[in-house]
């Protein structure tokens, strides 16, 4: 008889913990996992690296997004090797589909776009969950301008998704001390003007305010230039540059065109030999991975606190 009650015990918490819900925010839904996702897919390095810190990659059945325009280094060839590339852009929803995805971690113009063929609406008849990168939700919604805070609550909301809170919080509180450690070593005094060179020739593609070197920039002790540009990355004019004359560019080094290309572009121009940056050749370069929300963010802040130092 007790054995009897002790297995009915045990089922009927097994039971419980089965159909346990965890709810999380995604942007302007709330989204619903009666279990953590078992067969997960992700866009982009830098989402894909958020997945990887976490210790995910045995619940993913692919990555997409990384090899039509960026390279995996090494740090993540590794931590994906086992795992397929399921399409070299943005995935359609065919592919989706036929992974037999259960969840899908992309973004606005992170793996999505509005009113596009794969959004969490078209995913939901297909049983694939989203969850949007918070980052990103600024094409969608009113938000506040890009935060560090953005990186960490896309980390705790996947370790509530995937049961592993404990990993994502022991992950953001060592990124809090480390941050903590690079403010306490900022010189007082104005902030450095900084532009963000992402790409373009005849017009600039840069990040403005929602997107996350703004707030890279004035971690560091910096001022984004185009801090005013009321989008997340959107093209300016060279004009707008020139007359805010920054004195330090940062480079995102990504795609076809190097960041050394990028750096002898605007040092042979003509039209920027005055600005300030270019007089002092005041570059540093971020990565891809660096400059967009994940685990090397701190590591983007650290490098331009060291670059901004060198005044």
């Amino acid at each position: 008889m007790k054995e009897t009650l002790l297995a009915f015990v045990a089922l009927a918490l097994t039971a419980g913990l089965a159909t346990a819900e965890t709810t999380v925010q995604s942007c302007n839904r709330t989204v619903t996992f009666d279990a953590p996702p078992e067969r997960a897919v992700s866009n982009d390095v830098n989402l894909t690296e958020m997945l990887l810190v976490l210790g995910l990659a045995d619940r993913m059945v692919g990555y997409t997004g990384i090899s039509g325009w960026k390279t995996l280094d090494e740090e993540m060839r590794e931590g994906v090797e086992q795992l397929p590339e399921l399409s070299a852009k943005y995935p359609s929803k065919a592919v989706l589909v036929g992974a037999d995805a259960d969840f899908f971690f992309a973004g606005w113009n992170y793996g999505m776009k509005v009113g596009g063929a794969v959004t969490p609406e078209t995913l939901e008849p297909f049983g694939i969950k989203v969850y949007e990168l918070t980052e990103s939700c600024a094409h969608i919604m009113d938000k506040d301008k890009a935060s560090i805070e953005d990186m960490y609550v896309d980390l705790i909301n996947l370790g509530r998704i995937f049961g592993v809170e404990d990993k994502a919080a022991a992950l953001v509180e060592g990124y809090r001390a480390e941050l903590a450690a690079v403010e306490e070593g900022l010189e007082p005094g104005d902030r450095l003007r900084v532009f963000v060179y992402d790409s373009g020739e005849d017009k600039p593609f840069t990040a403005g305010l929602y997107a996350m070197p703004t707030a890279l920039i004035e971690a560091a002790g910096g001022t984004n230039i185009m801090k005013d540009f009321e989008k997340s990355w959107g093209t300016v004019t060279w004009e707008a540059v020139v007359e805010r004359n920054p004195e330090v560019i940062v480079i995102v080094n990504y795609g076809n065109v190097t960041a050394e290309e990028k750096r002898a572009f605007m040092l042979s121009n003509p039209a920027f030999a005055e600005l300030d940056a270019v007089k002092n050749d005041r570059f540093v370069t971020l990565e891809y991975v660096e400059a967009t929300p994940g685990p090397r963010n701190i590591r983007a802040i650290q490098k331009l606190a060291e670059a901004f130092r060198g005044r």
